[in-house]
C-alpha cells in the first residue's frame, strides 16, 4: 500500500495532456534551490556541490558567508496544476560561469521568475539582461533575507529599471505558500500577457 502511494505522488497522472515549462533564475545565493524546493510536489532533483577554496576566488560571497554549497546545473520540480495540466521548474545556477547551461534551459520555457535579494540588487541586471535578449517575459520576487535592508516598490522598481508591466512582489522562498503567491504572478502576467498578443 505505502509504494502504490509513493509511485502515485512521483508518476505523472495518466490524465495530464498539458506541460509547461518555467524557470527560477537569479543572482548566486539568491534562493532559487530553496524556491523550487519549496513548491515541487516530488522529491525536487538538485545538483548541489560543496563549495571549495578554489571556488571562493570566483564566487562572492560577501553577506552569504555562511554558504556552504551551490547549485552546479540546475534544480528540478514538479508541480500538478490540475487534473490535465503539470508545471515543471527549472532552477538555474547564478554564478556567471553557468550562463550558457541556462540560457539552454531558456528553449520551451514560457517565462521566468527572476529572486532578488535587496542586498545585491545590482547582480540581477545581468540575469534580467540575459532573459531580454531572449525574449523571454519574467517577473520579480524580492526574497525576503533576515537582516537584509527594506524598500518600498518604487525604490525597488527604479533600482531594477522594471517596465511598469513586469510584476514586483516579495516573497520568502522558505514558504510554501509566500512561493505560490510568487507563481501565481508570474502565471497570472503570462496570461495576461498572452490574452494581448492573440488579441492584437
Amino acid at each position: 500500500m505505502g509504494s502504490a502511494l509513493a509511485s502515485e505522488d512521483v508518476y505523472l497522472r495518466q490524465t495530464v495532456r498539458t506541460a509547461a515549462k518555467l524557470l527560477v533564475v537569479g543572482h548566486f545565493a539568491v534562493g532559487k534551490t530553496t524556491f523550487v524546493g519549496s513548491l515541487s510536489e516530488i522529491k525536487p532533483l538538485r545538483t548541489e556541490e560543496t563549495m571549495t577554496q578554489a571556488g571562493a576566488l570566483v564566487d562572492d560571497l560577501a553577506g552569504i558567508e555562511g554558504k556552504s554549497t551551490t547549485t552546479v546545473a540546475m534544480d528540478f520540480g514538479r508541480l500538478t496544476l490540475s487534473d490535465q495540466l503539470v508545471l515543471y521548474l527549472f532552477g538555474a545556477p547564478g554564478q556567471k560561469r553557468f550562463t550558457r547551461l541556462w540560457q539552454d534551459m531558456t528553449q520551451g520555457a514560457l517565462g521566468a521568475l527572476v529572486l532578488a535579494d535587496t542586498r545585491r540588487l545590482d547582480q540581477s541586471f545581468d540575469v534580467m539582461g540575459l532573459l531580454e535578449e531572449h525574449e523571454l517575459p519574467y517577473a520579480v520576487a524580492v526574497n525576503h533575507f533576515a537582516g537584509a535592508p527594506t524598500y518600498d516598490d518604487a525604490e525597488i522598481r527604479e533600482a531594477l529599471d522594471l517596465l511598469p508591466e513586469t510584476p514586483l512582489i516579495t516573497c520568502d522562498a522558505r514558504d510554501r505558500g509566500s512561493s505560490t503567491e510568487a507563481l501565481i504572478s508570474l502565471v497570472q502576467y503570462l496570461q495576461v500577457r498572452n490574452a494581448r498578443r492573440t488579441s492584437a
